[in-house]
């Protein structure tokens, strides 16, 4: 009884072999999926604002030109992963779209 009691934490008895946090399905890190097999990684370099390198402070609704890049083809406002753009930006851009779909400068969506 004095080993059980050693063992035990706060929240009852500990379970040996149970530290690796997945749930027992092995130690593979890409999840099974087979990992690079001997391949060179590729390097990526990461996306930069295009705002902050011009240093814009304000994005203008009036900007139609600047806009179109940052909406897709069907009307969507691309996301902040697939343009780059900095958090801070990317929310003066949605108000700058969301402006200008207002004033009818850009469509809500494609024909």
């Amino acid at each position: 009884m004095a080993d059980m009691q050693e063992s035990r934490g706060p929240r009852g008895p500990r379970s040996e072999g149970r530290g690796d946090r997945d749930g027992g399905r092995g130690g593979d890190r890409d999840g099974g999926r087979g990992g690079d097999r001997g391949r060179p990684r590729r390097f990526h370099r990461g996306k930069v604002c295009q705002f902050t390198i011009d240093k814009v402070q304000y994005i203008d609704y009036k900007d139609i030109e600047r806009l179109r890049n940052y909406v897709s083809d069907t009307g969507k406002i691309l996301p902040r992963r697939v343009t780059g753009t900095s958090a801070r930006h990317q929310r003066m851009l949605t108000m700058a779209l969301k402006r200008a779909r207002y004033m009818a400068m850009l469509p809500y969506k494609a024909r």
